[in-house]
């Protein structure tokens, strides 16, 4: 099947300390022509795991953001079509199947989002994110599709006049292998998400307001809540992600630094008492 391809195509990973994961993403797209693993500066042994698997390296440091990570990794392939893959995904045999039959072919469309299925605390997810749960295209042709600016979850630009197409097989989706994980991402992603706030007025009120919608969104509309304890996890890690976005960028507003050199010592006013 894969000599009758028309069209090559290079798979590209995004990693960060992602050792234990790469068998997963990286492992699913042998079948590419090319592997290009971007790596913004990973301290375990996810880069010389990569290699051992037939992964180009590329170094991208500093991180400026997933938007630009991916661009680089775009730019960084060297064929004609580009497989998006996260650390945390699996191209399914199904999914390989289907992409090499449309290799083989005159592609209709420019760009594809690709189903995304969940599995996470011993479950796939039935509510907080069930199928297809697409992200930015997954399978696009190099020179159509580009990233726009973003330091967390990235938007796309399409340029192509031609709409977007649709693969019908699952990418599987595993993105924390055990609790601690999620309150590293609700750290960095609430960093991140608090320099786009930075000319943002923001107070107590915005960020409980916004932290408990997050939540109410996710648990109750998109039905978070048929996921038992994942489901809650989730939610509640949105919530936390997001009061702390906002609070994170009322700090940096504030300027809060060390405490004065010399504690104030005005005493304080005696209560009055009747005589």
């Amino acid at each position: 099947m894969w000599d009758e391809l028309v069209h090559k195509i290079s798979a590209c990973v995004i990693t960060f300390n992602d050792a234990d994961n790469l068998p997963f993403s990286v492992g699913s797209v042998g079948w590419a022509d090319e592997i290009v693993v971007v790596d913004t500066g990973s301290t375990d042994r996810t880069v010389e795991i990569a290699e051992s698997m037939g992964a180009r390296i590329v170094r991208t440091i500093p991180f400026e953001g997933f938007g630009e990570m991916r661009n680089r990794a775009k730019d960084a392939c060297s064929h004609e079509w580009v497989f998006s893959l996260d650390a945390d995904e699996h191209c399914t045999p199904e999914l390989r199947d289907e992409i090499i039959a449309l290799m083989a072919t005159d592609p209709p469309h420019d760009a594809y989002l690709v189903p995304r299925r969940t599995y996470m605390m011993g479950r796939w997810l039935r509510g907080s994110s069930r199928p297809p749960d697409y992200r930015t295209p997954q399978l696009y042709r190099k020179d159509c599709l580009r990233y726009t600016p973003s330091l967390t979850h990235e938007a796309h630009e399409l340029i192509s006049k031609r709409p977007l197409g649709h693969l019908q097989n699952l990418v599987w989706h595993y993105p924390i292998s055990e609790l601690e994980e999620t309150l590293k991402k609700a750290n960095l992603y609430s960093t991140l998400g608090a320099r786009a706030l930075a000319r943002k007025r923001v107070s107590m009120g915005s960020a409980l307001g916004h932290g408990v919608w997050a939540f109410l969104r996710l648990f109750f509309l998109r039905r978070g809540f048929l996921d038992g304890w994942a489901g809650f996890v989730i939610a509640l890690s949105n919530f936390e992600g997001t009061f702390y976005r906002y609070a994170k960028a009322h700090e940096k507003a504030q300027g809060w630094g060390l405490p004065p050199t010399k504690v104030d010592e005005t005493p304080a006013r005696p209560a009055r008492t009747d005589s």
